[in-house]
C-alpha cells in the first residue's frame, strides 16, 4: 500500500472513530497557504485539531513517533492560522490518532488527546 493510500484510509477510519465517539466533524483536511490540518473536530467546549499517522506494524517507527518538534511546530502554527480565521469561543487542543495497520491491513487505533500542549 502506498504512504497516500495508508494516508486516506488512515483519515477515513480516524473519522470514523471520531464520529462514533460523539465527535462533529467540522472540516477535512483544512489548508490555508502552507499550513494543513488533518481534521478539525468540535465535542462539548472543545474544538480538536486531530492529526492522523498511520504506519505498517513493521515500520521502524510508530505512527506517534513521527510527531517530531518539527512537526509538532508545524501543527501549532497551522492550529494558529486556523484560528484567526475562524471565530470560536471552543477551547482548542491538538490530538493525535495514532494508526498501526497489522501485515493483514487490521487497524489498531490509538486516540491521543492533547498529544500537543499548548497554551493559546
Amino acid at each position: 500500500m502506498l504512504n497516500s493510500e495508508h494516508g486516506r484510509l488512515g483519515e477515513h477510519l480516524a473519522t470514523e472513530w471520531l464520529r462514533e465517539h460523539g465527535f462533529e466533524i467540522a472540516e477535512l483536511n483544512w489548508r490555508s497557504g502552507r499550513y494543513e490540518l488533518d481534521i478539525v473536530a468540535t465535542r462539548f467546549d472543545t474544538i480538536h485539531f486531530v492529526e492522523v499517522k498511520t504506519r505498517n506494524q513493521d515500520s521502524f517507527l510508530a505512527p506517534e513517533e513521527t510527531l517530531n518538534p518539527t512537526k509538532q511546530r508545524a501543527l501549532r502554527r497551522a492550529v494558529a492560522a486556523y484560528l484567526a480565521l475562524h471565530d470560536t469561543d471552543l477551547n482548542p487542543q491538538i490530538d493525535l490518532i495514532a494508526i498501526t495497520l497489522t501485515d493483514d491491513n487490521s487497524p489498531q487505533l490509538e486516540y491521543i488527546p492533547e498529544a500537543i500542549v499548548s497554551r493559546w
